[in-house]
């Protein structure tokens, strides 16, 4: 039981350290863009770095905690003031992040990480800061927590404490405090430790602490998990009151603390009547009876300062804890209530210290509510719900087959329960909805790999990082997107020099984006390089023979030619490009999820990729139509407006081809039965329905349909999971009266007519 505990506190460790991961580049970067003047920037990105060195230390995992040590100095001396944020500086740290991320992932996955690297970035970190860098092995002997204030550790009895004194040259214009530290027995049970606490003190000044074991009962009656000792601290120093209370706030409500300046005043507390001061006492007497475990070593206190110090939130916000109760360790024992009369909090409001009854009165009604929850259960969830739309389908198919008119009680009832369904699907998909920040927070540590490989400068702009989508969309996302962004820095930007000498900027900008858009989300991938060279592109797809040499191309059909498979426009294979494979494989994933890419390139001056994807790969609203007696929906995003061809305005073009005028325009027209093979005749366009929809780029064409049935919510169900891959059928779903339909891929039947092979193709595919 307590080896499953502890792999479950693992997990929970490791997945904070990718949040705070995710925390510390964000910062870093917002501090290399003009913001190391934002204390709070500065400040998370300390308490990042901090959280995982004490979440490593209760995992004993040395070696990220030795790296994280030398790491939070520098930071501690930029948040200082000490250390001024030049781009070498950044620099560093950038990479210092880098290093750090990878010993995470080698702790939480197993093997290793090039200790020349670690060692290099280390003594650069050192130089910063201008402390030595730990040696390997030594950091517990180094900084064991008690030879700063010359403190003895309890081992067997307990002994009189001797008065702590560190001496200390007497600081110019010091003012003196009076600390007065008596812990709770919940500070020891959130694995906190007094003697860290003093350790950091003494990092302000000049210390004498005084250990009063009054308390302390006969050997027979103590109580293993009760809490006797306090301490009066006298503490000379420069810094303000806010630097002592900074370093008791994680503690806040476990402890009884009163400050004191040298003037005797007093800001600890706020003023108590008799009756308050009588329920204190009895809070009191209660608190000290209550269990808790042992004293925790440094690591676990460190860890209660870490990755677990979002737990250690004040017991006066119970609902503020129901969110973050996965973080707290196993074998951290909470006071148990008593049956009645037991106050919700440790410590009365009113005697926390002002400053901090304050911040936590301002702090509660905005804290954010969260809860860890298994992914597959959300999916199990989604897929109910799939079922639920489809019985509703079913339902009204028979409500409707059995005459029943709408304003009867069944109708009304029906109508309800479909307005139900809706709100659980939106709900479920509410949940399952993330912000595609966690993909874009990958890239600029690409963005500098690939860079430094290339020899060439480059700057990586994000925008729209708050933009939701399906999770499952997010996860398949990462791969494509770190196709197109090597490709962007290989292939589009050009060398320093010769960006130089074509009037540009030495450092290249690769800007990616993600937006919102009629339904779907649109991320594009943008370069300020020397865009798509045509000639050199259509030369080599005539090489591998990818074209006819007399091929008549456009310069769109030109840009796609980079989606061939084979095609490669490197010429020595490296470990970024050149094998031929990268945006072909680009191109399926993004089919897979039912999306597009697009490009849009002017020569000298860069190239656009844009993805355009459904928000969901789980639900769709379409439009359900007839073709040739067969049963399509055409996606609704994909369709802009409806139309009754008339004869006269549609004319031949070219061989088979038809167009449609189109207030003053002429759109293609798709007869979409014969180009998926339904029937070998072109329809009679004055008999159907067209379809004006938007494609790859863009453009528009006319599907021609036989009948329109209705707009509808449909389930998506994988046809190429469940059956095979049919050209121009993007998946299928079940209509109500039970009978599969095909979702029409609207870019593939558009492309297809273009070549005049998707017909046969999709026959042979749906009879093999």
């Amino acid at each position: 039981m307590v080896a499953d505990a502890m792999d479950s506190l693992r997990q929970i460790f490791f997945q904070e350290c990718e949040e705070q991961l995710s925390e510390l580049e964000s910062g870093l970067l917002e501090i290399q863009g003009g913001g190391a003047d934002d204390p709070e920037i500065v400040n998370a990105v300390f308490r990042a770095v901090h959280s995982i060195k004490g979440g490593a230390g209760a995992f004993a995992l040395e070696d990220l905690v030795r790296f994280a040590h030398v790491f939070e100095t520098v930071l501690d001396e930029v948040r200082k003031g000490r250390l001024t944020t030049s781009d070498n500086v950044i620099e560093t740290l950038l990479r210092s992040a880098d290093v750090l991320s990878d010993l995470v992932r080698v702790a939480r996955d197993g093997g290793t990480v090039d200790e020349g690297r670690i060692r290099a970035c280390s003594d650069e970190l050192a130089a910063l800061s201008g402390v030595p860098a730990p040696a390997a092995g030594g950091a517990d002997e180094a900084d064991d927590g008690f030879a700063d204030i010359g403190f003895t550790p309890v081992t067997v009895a307990l002994p009189v404490f001797d008065d702590l004194d560190v001496t200390e040259t007497e600081p110019e214009g010091a003012t003196e405090y009076t600390i007065v530290f008596k812990p709770y027995p919940s500070l020891y049970s959130n694995a906190n430790e007094p003697v860290v606490l003093l350790r950091e003190l003494s990092r302000l000044g000049e210390v004498t602490a005084t250990c009063d074991t009054s308390a302390v009962p006969c050997l027979d009656e103590i109580d293993p998990e009760g809490s006797y000792l306090s301490w009066t601290i006298q503490l000379r120093t420069e810094q303000a009151e806010d630097e002592i209370r900074s370093i008791f706030e994680f503690v806040d409500g476990d402890c009884e603390l009163a400050i004191s300046n040298g003037s005797g005043s007093s800001e600890s507390a706020e003023p108590v009547d008799d009756e308050i001061e009588a329920l204190l006492a009895r809070v009191r007497g209660e608190v000290e009876g209550a269990p808790a475990p042992e004293v925790a070593s440094e690591d676990n206190a460190d860890a209660a300062f870490g990755s677990f110090g979002n737990s250690l939130l004040p017991l006066e916000q119970p609902e503020a804890v129901e969110a973050t109760q996965s973080t707290q360790p196993a074998t951290a024992k909470p006071a148990p209530q008593p049956a009645a009369e037991k106050p919700e909090s440790t410590q009365p409001e009113a005697a926390k210290p002002a400053a901090a009854a304050k911040n936590d009165k301002a702090a509660t009604p905005e804290a954010a509510q969260t809860i860890r929850v298994d992914l597959d259960r959300v999916d199990r969830l989604m897929n109910l719900v799939g079922e639920l739309v489809i019985n509703q389908a079913m339902l009204s198919q028979r409500l409707s087959e059995a005459g029943l008119s709408r304003s009867s009680e069944f109708a009304t009832g029906l109508d309800e329960f479909e307005q139900l369904t809706r709100d659980i699907q939106e709900g479920v998909m509410a949940i399952r909805a993330q912000p595609v920040k966690s993909v874009f927070q990958r890239m600029p540590r690409l963005v500098r790999e690939v860079a430094a490989a290339t020899n060439k400068k480059v700057r990586l702009v994000t925008e729209g990082e708050g933009t939701e989508v399906d999770k499952t969309v997010i996860e398949r996302l990462a791969d494509p997107l770190t196709h197109m962004i090597r490709n962007a820095i290989d292939h589009g930007l050009e060398k320093p020099e010769v960006r130089v000498a074509n009037g540009k900027r030495e450092e290249g900008l690769v800007r990616l984006s993600a937006t919102h858009r009629s339904g779907r989300i649109v991320i594009d991938i943008a370069d300020d390089g020397a865009g798509i060279n045509r000639p050199r592109v259509r030369a080599i797809a005539e090489e591998k023979g990818l074209i006819q040499p007399n091929a008549q191309l456009t310069d769109e059909e030109v840009d796609n030619l980079i989606f061939l498979p084979g095609f490669s426009t490197a010429s020595t294979i490296s470990d970024i490009s050149g094998r031929g494979v990268g945006m072909d494989v680009v191109k399926r994933s993004i089919q897979a999820l039912g999306g597009r890419v697009s490009i849009s390139s002017r020569p000298g001056e860069g190239s656009t990729f844009t993805l355009s994807l459904p928000l969901t790969l789980a639900v769709l609203y379409g439009m359900v139509v007839t073709v040739a007696d067969q049963t399509l929906v055409v996606p609704l995003t994909s369709i802009i407006e409806t139309l009754k061809p008339k004869p006269g305005d549609v004319h031949g073009f070219g061989g088979d081809s038809r167009v449609i005028a189109l207030r003053n325009n002429f759109v293609p027209l798709v007869d979409v039965g014969r180009e998926l093979g339904f029937r070998s005749e072109a329809a009679d366009p004055g008999d159907g329905v067209a379809l004006l929809v938007e494609s790859d780029g863009g453009g528009h064409s006319a599907l021609l349909v036989d009948a329109i049935q209705g707009q509808r919510q449909v389930v998506i169900k994988s046809l190429e999971a469940n059956y095979g891959r049919v050209p121009g059928i993007a998946a299928a779903t079940i209509l109500g009266d039970g009978r599969v339909a095909l979702i029409l891929d609207v870019d593939a039947v558009v492309a297809g007519s273009r070549v005049g092979n998707l017909g046969q193709e999709a026959v042979l595919a749906m009879a093999g």
